[in-house]
């Protein structure tokens, strides 16, 4: 199977999108990373931290805000 990796930043300035398998690693230095399966696959996501200063600053993407609603 398949994934794909979107990698991007408000202003994209970073805007990256990839087809990721079975043992990739996706360098993510900043932005958001949203990930999805093909249809029919399971996929395990693992986020490593790195870096002298390790803390999770998240918040989701406002242009997708409406998909957290009930």
């Amino acid at each position: 199977g398949y994934g794909v990796q979107r990698v991007y930043t408000d202003d994209r300035s970073l805007d990256e999108t990839m087809t990721v398998r079975d043992r990739d690693v996706v360098l993510v230095p900043r932005g958001y990373h949203p990930v999805g399966a093909a249809h029919g696959y399971t996929l395990f996501y693992l986020n490593v931290m790195a870096g002298p200063r390790r803390s999770w600053r998240f918040h989701n993407d406002p242009d997708h805000a409406w998909l957290t609603t009930a």
